[in-house]
């Protein structure tokens, strides 16, 4: 492997946790040295499913990348399903998408701030790989898709759309179903960037790219569902 650790998301991983045998005490060089080694497969192995796809990666080739025997791979992992499991849960969980709903913004100002943090999210350098690898494994491995629909996209959705329960209150917006509308939002800022970055058509988009879109899909959404002054 080259210098940079190869992720599934073009992103360094954070640090797990050290690991302690369940059999004896904690020992924390033992824990340190465990979780460089942990650390070791898992960036092998990001290496090797984005070389090869999961089909084509196998736990010798992981070995390899990783520099470690396959007895040692086989003590951290049982197999290249539960590998490939920890390696989409740990950056699931880092590429959680962090975005806070203030009640007392306006409408316009937190859509357009949310769609351009979504979609810089959705469609980051690097991260269109893993993206089609998880839809390529997704009938095999059905808990993989309901992680990554559940923490980076439902999860979204629903902050999202009680932020717009809350501007209906306020009689801001006219909704009769917020979550629909929340859904058809996202859908309206990924329009034109989403498909073709993650098929490959273009690279992913430009700042200002992604500024224009969510610009036009706020004044969409509003010209729908924005309380007109009397």
């Amino acid at each position: 492997m080259d210098g940079a650790s190869a992720t599934l998301w073009g992103a360094s991983f954070q640090g797990p946790k050290p690991m302690a045998s369940a059999d004896h005490p904690p020992v924390y060089v033992v824990a340190n040295e465990g979780s460089a080694k942990r650390r070791q497969i898992l960036d092998g192995a990001c290496k090797v499913f984005l070389d090869w796809g999961f089909d084509g990666a196998s736990m010798g080739e992981i070995a390899r990348a990783a520099g470690v025997s396959k007895g040692t791979l086989y003590v951290y992992f049982a197999d290249k399903c539960r590998l490939f499991e920890a390696i989409v849960e740990e950056e699931v969980e880092r590429r959680q998408l962090a975005f806070y709903f203030d009640p007392a913004c306006d409408a316009k100002t937190t859509l357009l701030k949310f769609g351009e943090i979504y979609i810089g999210t959705l469609c980051r350098p690097g991260g269109g790989s893993a993206i089609r690898m998880i839809f390529a494994i997704v009938e095999r491995m059905p808990e993989v898709g309901r992680l990554y629909y559940d923490l980076l996209l439902r999860k979204n959705l629903n902050h999202l759309a009680e932020y717009l329960a809350a501007r209906v209150k306020l009689r801001e917006l006219a909704i009769d179903d917020c979550q629909l509308a929340a859904a058809q939002f996202m859908m309206l800022c990924q329009a034109s960037l989403f498909l073709p970055f993650v098929f490959q058509v273009t690279p992913a988009p430009s700042q200002e790219r992604i500024t224009r879109v969510v610009n036009d899909a706020v004044r969409t959404f509003l010209a729908a569902h924005a309380v007109k002054a009397i």
